[in-house]
């Protein structure tokens, strides 16, 4: 690895959220939170700002990057976004423990949306903000925004681009990996912007939580500005935007860019859309029988709150509505399903991608086909298209290593909590970067029970399910770091 070429670049992201804390002093500023606070926020970005001078100062010269240097960069970049991140919260004292600080923070970048916090309405606006901000940054990629912005790192682009977005698959729209990255934040902003414009003026919220709420739907986050999440409006109004653009941010943004210029056939000529859009409405209309049959109350109610929280769960986003932890075991079965699939490839869903699990569908269809037929040809295809062998290999090994992780990370989670459900459940709300689980953890609660030595664990889970696992796994291999 070019331990010199990575950790310039790490600098440049480092620089990118010094002046992302320095804006949020700003709105601190603005909002009239207390001077304490607005120190606390300039004196964190001027931190990381200095830091990323030096660091950019002393590593300067020529950038070539491999594919191995990718991996680096976007995994010490990661790291390097949650130890400054976390500054705001230890320094205001809104979360003294920098272990908790840091838990938080890189929930927020991985856009996991697991809290710590307890009431949130006492929190300084200008702190909402950062945390809100997280989410955004790290739902399309903080250093895929790197690639957009700073023209000099097409040359290493692709191997960033490739380490950091998810799904096995990677679309470009543009020969040039920069322009491509351009498009794809050009349609995550416009998106940005149409939700919190319509939470404001349909919807009824004021602009600083219609922008909070609206970053962490894009980014399939989270964190709300209310303990009682989107909850606390009780407005079907809300409700529905919000549900609407959850279901589009767990859509392959390519898709979106596509139907922007003119080609709104590519949604449903995608096998992977079909999917997602057939599965969450039988999974809606199942939750909304199942907890209207017990009694949840009425039926449009019990609609609402299921298309809610189906569609909260399945992009990984993590609002809530209703105490889904109370609801029939066969829903809440589901929703644990849910949090497996995930969203789409490309999406800034999180979880193993519907894609994956579609095609390991017909893999297992197509080898139960083979025990019947040995000599037999069969051909896996999606969409009209060949599948290589070689994706659907690597495909089989995520899977493989997805479920071990969670199997042993839910075994080392059971001395961190009270009951099986919680560490297993608080494992995949992390590793899928879901945020709420079940019991302890659930829809009502929050991981600030769960001891810091726990809480670092989840940490790590939170990354290695935001950066697909190989990035970071990689890591721990000696040949990594040989010449």
């Amino acid at each position: 690895m070019n331990k010199r070429a990575v950790f310039h670049l790490v600098s440049y992201m480092t620089l990118v959220i010094g002046v992302a804390i320095l804006l949020c002093a700003g709105i601190s500023h603005f909002y009239g939170d207390e001077a304490a606070v607005q120190l606390c926020l300039i004196e964190s970005g001027l931190i990381a700002i200095l830091v990323a001078g030096a660091v950019g100062w002393f590593t300067r010269g020529d950038i070539n990057l491999s594919r191995r240097d990718g991996f680096g960069i976007v995994t010490f970049g990661w790291l390097s976004a949650t130890l400054f991140g976390s500054l705001p919260y230890i320094l205001s004292g809104v979360i003294p423990h920098p272990v908790s600080a840091m838990f938080e923070t890189m929930s927020g970048f991985t856009t996991t949306g697991a809290s710590v916090l307890s009431d949130l309405e006492a929190i300084p606006k200008g702190i909402h903000f950062w945390r809100a901000l997280t989410h955004w940054f790290g739902g399309m990629g903080v250093l895929v925004l790197c690639v957009a912005i700073l023209p000099f790192l097409g040359v290493g682009g692709m191997q960033i681009y490739r380490a950091e977005m998810p799904g096995p698959s990677k679309d470009r729209l543009t020969p040039r990996i920069a322009t491509t990255a351009k498009l794809l934040w050009g349609v995550y902003a416009l998106l940005t912007l149409i939700e919190a414009v319509l939470l404001k003026s349909a919807g009824g919220m004021d602009w600083f939580d219609s922008f909070c709420h609206t970053f962490g739907t894009m980014a399939t986050g989270g964190f709300s500005t209310r303990s009682a999440s989107v909850g606390a409006y009780d407005s079907a109004v809300i409700d529905a935007i919000i549900t609407v653009f959850m279901f589009l941010a767990g859509v392959n943004f390519s898709l979106h860019y596509y139907a922007l210029t003119g080609k709104p056939q590519r949604y449903f000529q995608d096998p992977e859309f079909r999917f997602y859009s057939i599965f969450l409405a039988g999974a809606t209309l199942f939750i909304t029988l199942n907890i209207w049959h017990a009694g949840w109350g009425p039926f449009t109610r019990c609609f609402r709150d299921s298309a809610f929280t189906a569609t909260s769960i399945i992009t990984t986003t993590g609002f809530c509505t209703a105490d889904f932890d109370r609801w029939p075991d066969a829903s809440r079965l589901l929703l644990v399903v849910m949090m497996f699939i995930g969203g789409c490839a490309g999406s800034t869903g999180g979880g193993m991608k519907i894609v994956r699990v579609f095609i390991m569908f017909k893999k297992m269809v197509r080898e139960l086909k083979l025990f019947m037929r040995p000599s037999a040809v069969i051909q896996m295809k999606l969409g009209g298209k060949p599948v290589e062998q070689e994706i659907i290999s690597h495909i089989a090994a995520f899977f493989a290593i997805f479920m071990l992780i969670f199997a042993v990370g839910s075994f080392i989670m059971t001395f961190f909590t009270q009951d099986i459900i919680t560490a297993s459940t608080s494992v995949i709300a992390t590793l899928g970067n879901i945020g709420p689980g079940l019991n302890a953890v659930g829809a009502t609660q929050n991981y600030a029970g769960i001891p810091p030595a726990g809480q670092a664990f989840l940490t790590f889970f939170m990354l290695l399910g935001r950066l697909e696992l190989y990035t970071v796994l990689i890591l721990f291999l000696p040949s990594f770091w040989k010449k």
